[in-house]
């Protein structure tokens, strides 16, 4: 029996790429009552000062990327991982087993709720994940937007947006293999509606 059928409810992969809204579509899944797995608020907690990667971020990368608070320093990482493809893979060698296991545990700590949802930005590159939830949720948005949204909340340049977009799964790719679609394009009333839409979905298919 895998966990998924042992959880006895439905449980949903939300992806979408880097600007799309993922974080604000879970919040209003949230406001629904729906259990909420976030594995990006996970890594976070890993990487934090004492958090539990730390050690072995500083073994296989040294201290120039842990800061003077004993965090990752996010911005060094980012800007190595995404001009260095075998730095990337070292570095989610060391997080990704640990946030999976952590989605499990936390699997297990919701089983009051009706669904749950799991926020897996590469979800549709993992197997794991993808064994895990029974359907793929995208939240999606044109490309042009998703870069505004980014340089704008994240005072990055637009090379390096195209650099985080192009790492991840084609947008056309994630079109194709999602089962449901939320676009992300017309204010937050429109978004809203289609969560809520969603939501009597999902709660439907909880039998």
């Amino acid at each position: 029996m895998t966990l998924r059928q042992a959880q006895d409810r439905l449980i949903v992969g939300l992806t979408g790429g880097i600007g799309c809204g993922k974080s604000t579509v879970a919040h209003l899944f949230a406001e629904h009552g729906a259990g909420i797995i976030d594995t990006d608020a996970i890594s976070h907690q890993l990487t934090q000062a004492s958090g539990a990667a730390i050690p072995s971020i500083r073994a296989a990368f040294g201290n120039h990327y842990i800061g003077d608070n004993g965090a990752l320093d996010r911005a060094k990482m980012r800007a190595l991982v995404f001009s260095d493809a075998e730095a990337r893979q070292r570095l989610e060698q060391l997080l990704h087993p640990r946030i999976l296991e952590q989605t499990k545990v936390q699997l297990q700590q919701m089983r009051a709720s009706p669904y749950v949802i799991v926020v897996v930005p590469l979800l549709l590159q993992s197997s794991e994940y993808r064994k895990l939830v029974e359907r793929v949720l995208v939240v999606d948005c044109d490309e042009h937007i998703q870069i505004e949204r980014v340089m704008m909340r994240s005072q990055m340049t637009e090379e390096e947006v195209l650099a985080i977009i192009a790492s991840q799964t084609p947008r056309a790719e994630r079109l194709q293999l999602a089962d449901d679609v939320i676009r992300n394009e017309d204010g937050l009333d429109e978004l809203a509606a289609q969560v809520a839409a969603l939501h009597l979905k999902y709660g439907q298919n909880n039998n």
